[in-house]
């Protein structure tokens, strides 16, 4: 149950519906080149409190993306379609199959090492503007 001061807060009254249609698509410029990336309007309709994007590709990853971070609160992916394999900060390399889900916190080191030939990612972030950091692997791990 929402408390009043959520159901009263600025930011809930500065919010709208968002419908985006897949078969008009709004593409954006994302952090990689060799994905696409499908707005899906929330993060203008939630007036900047979350985003949402469908990520996809049409080839593997030739090579890692490189150790990075985002900074957010949060990462929320769900495979549509294909693969990821991922590594952590924390030691772990973790498959997300096609159906699985995967939540990263904000500001935790990773790095994508492999991906299907073909892939699909719905994405939420908290908050709606979420920047991404290179950064050096943790001790021990390949650049």
């Amino acid at each position: 149950m929402l408390s009043e001061a959520t159901k009263t807060s600025p930011q809930a009254s500065e919010q709208q519906i968002a419908h985006a249609r897949v078969n008009e698509p709004v593409l954006v410029k994302g952090r990689r080149d060799f994905f696409t990336y499908r707005d899906l309007g929330v993060a203008e309709a939630s007036a900047g409190t979350m985003r949402a994007q469908v990520m996809a590709a049409s080839q593997g990853l030739s090579r890692p993306t490189g150790w990075h971070y985002h900074e957010c609160v949060g990462q929320f992916i769900y495979i549509l379609k294909g693969w990821v394999d991922l590594e952590f900060e924390d030691g772990r390399t973790i498959r997300v199959d096609e159906g699985d889900t995967l939540f990263i916190p904000g500001f935790m080191r990773h790095n994508e090492i492999r991906t299907s030939e073909t892939m699909e990612i719905l994405e939420v972030s908290v908050p709606g503007q979420m920047g991404t950091t290179a950064c050096d692997p943790p001790e021990g791990r390949k650049a």
